[in-house]
């Protein structure tokens, strides 16, 4: 089923969200309406918050990138299969060089920015099995991971921006909140405009 989207305003984006337990209400329905969410609006990550749950629970699916000709064949083979379920994830250690990348959000849509992120993340987590991992991420896999991160953080990727980009896109942001903007996926506002 496609849940809508928690749109910009939203204050379930912006708490910080809690672990979950093994035994979480429908934790397999839930993953797979997120999947399909995601699908829907032609994400590549969707983070618990997004659909208006505080969980610290995040999905990603790179696949995508796959076709992306800029990227070295290396990275592309691997995002190629890179589709993953993170749950109650704890990012231990970011470093390298910070590198610019146009981002976008779900939550925040036809809004665009560069965004600073640092290249390489370690990153411990549980998967949809409640599996253990520690894994070490670069690139694109690391961005998408830091961005879905930050939702459960409760950071927005306009949160990284320069005060003179926040100015310039506060209005845009106003429009969104309010439900003005125009998308092909179901979306959830916080101040929807009132029909006359």
């Amino acid at each position: 089923m496609i849940l809508p989207i928690v749109a910009f305003g939203d204050p379930v984006l912006r708490k910080k969200a809690v672990d979950i337990k093994e035994d979480h209400p429908d934790l397999d329905v839930l993953l797979e309406n997120m999947f399909e969410t995601m699908y829907g609006a032609h994400g590549i990550g969707l983070a618990a918050p997004q659909v208006g749950r505080s969980i610290r629970l995040f999905l990603v699916d790179a696949t995508p990138f796959e076709d992306d000709e800029d990227l070295p064949e290396e990275e592309r083979k691997m995002l190629s299969t890179f589709k993953k379920v993170f749950i109650n994830a704890q990012i231990l250690k970011e470093e390298g060089d910070e590198w610019a990348f146009n981002e976008g959000c779900l939550s925040i849509p036809d809004i665009r920015e560069d965004v600073f992120r640092q290249e390489t993340i370690t990153i411990k987590y549980l998967d949809e099995n409640f599996k253990e991992h520690t894994d070490t991420y670069s690139g694109i896999a690391a961005r998408i991971i830091q961005h879905e991160y930050d939702h459960i953080e409760g950071i927005l990727f306009t949160d990284k921006l320069s005060p003179l980009k926040k100015r310039l896109i506060k209005g845009k942001l106003n429009n969104i909140s309010k439900g003005k903007v125009n998308i092909d996926y179901k979306m959830r506002f916080p101040n929807p405009k009132k029909k006359r």
